[in-house]
């Protein structure tokens, strides 16, 4: 919050090394202070030894195995973006070893060990499963995170066979999680089915609202890290889309279907155990606040997407990219119609929040009051 403020506040300043460790480093993406840079180090270390610790005296399963090693890796790699050289073209790669591997690995991972946390806890995901597609996940991540780092290479001159090499990881990184959720979901539809003809009841969805925004999660971040990073990660298409309103477009889709929408998941299953009850139903908030923030969100999306489409075709392929192109492009009716649904769709999305929170503060109590009663 602090970083935020200081940052919103001194918009313009002289780069000296006072402004580097108490403002902003000018770094895109990464602006953080150098103070707040250590800290994050620190935090992430200090949460590694807490789950390292717990790790060691409990049960040393497959899914707190990846969590261990990646929470180290968490707070390795940010270390990449704490350094600068006077080439700009090594700047940029160790630079984008922070936007891509710690941000598109790291975190990416973190999400599927909750993700299968969360499937079996809420389902009773068979370990197996989960823990196979996690480990595809580490071996995707880690492995392709490497070379889809490539698809970034645009403009530093690195060799141009990393572009191909880049595109094509890069596009594969989400698959492993959407696998996991699919064959998850398969296995327990038939173990649904089985019971049924058995005459047996099968298991419920012990908590509705959460269930509801972990599979959200596993779609989401496929349409946002994948089909819509995959629309502009293509070098040959690259060189007309880098720095439009699609980076955007793929910026909010991917960071609300990859992150947000997993710890909304892990909030309500937080609530449901804060509140000690067996099986928590969507309410009408719940439902509203999903639709709206989904549905906003998507709109949002949508609406950059038209918006770089038309900076694409006038801007970049017709007027050669110059600086009055830029200015042309932004008084053209699809971009400001973009740009107008955009703001539209955001007001949606702050709804759909409003509706989140309400349900947040209220369904433990209800869900509570509702079990006494059944029982």
């Amino acid at each position: 919050t602090v970083v935020v403020l200081v940052y919103l506040i001194v918009q313009v300043g002289p780069g000296t090394e006072a402004s580097i460790w108490l403002i902003h480093e000018g770094r895109e993406y990464i602006e953080a202070p150098r103070w707040a840079d250590i800290g994050i180090v620190v935090v992430v270390l200090i949460f590694y030894w807490n789950m390292f610790a717990t790790y060691m005296k409990g049960k040393q399963t497959g899914i707190m195995t990846v969590m261990i090693a990646d929470l180290l890796a968490l707070a390795g790699l940010y270390l990449t973006g704490m350094f600068f050289t006077d080439n700009i073209s090594m700047d940029q790669f160790w630079w984008w070893w922070v936007i891509h591997l710690w941000v598109e690995a790291t975190w990416e991972v973190f999400v599927g060990v909750l993700a299968a946390y969360a499937l079996i806890k809420l389902i009773g995901a068979k370990r197996e499963i989960v823990e196979m597609w996690l480990w595809i996940e580490v071996l995707m991540l880690f492995g392709s995170g490497v070379l889809g780092l490539g698809h970034h290479y645009f403009w530093i001159g690195t060799p141009e066979y990393w572009w191909e090499i880049g595109a094509l990881f890069s596009a594969l990184e989400p698959v492993p999680l959407v696998a996991m959720f699919v064959h998850v979901l398969y296995d327990w539809g038939k173990q649904q089915g089985a019971a049924k003809e058995r005459g047996e009841a099968g298991s419920v969805i012990k908590n509705g609202p959460a269930m509801t925004w972990i599979v959200l999660n596993a779609f989401g971040n496929f349409l946002g890290a994948g089909i819509w990073g995959f629309f502009h990660t293509l070098p040959q298409v690259n060189i007309y889309t880098h720095g439009t309103q699609f980076t955007a477009a793929h910026g909010h889709l991917s960071f609300f279907g990859a992150y947000a929408t997993i710890l909304i998941g892990m909030m309500y299953i937080g609530i449901q155990g804060a509140y000690g009850v067996k099986r928590m139903k969507a309410t009408f908030n719940s439902k509203m606040g999903v639709f709206l923030t989904a549905f906003g969100v998507m709109g949002m999306t949508i609406a950059l997407t038209i918006a770089g489409y038309e900076q694409v075709l006038v801007e970049r392929a017709e007027l050669g990219a110059t600086w009055n192109a830029f200015f042309v492009a932004q008084e053209l009716p699809w971009y400001i119609q973009g740009q107008l649904w955009r703001a539209i769709m955001g007001v949606v999305t702050l709804a759909g929040f409003v509706y989140l929170v309400v349900d947040m503060l209220t369904i433990g109590k209800k869900a509570q009051q509702d079990e006494a009663q059944a029982a």
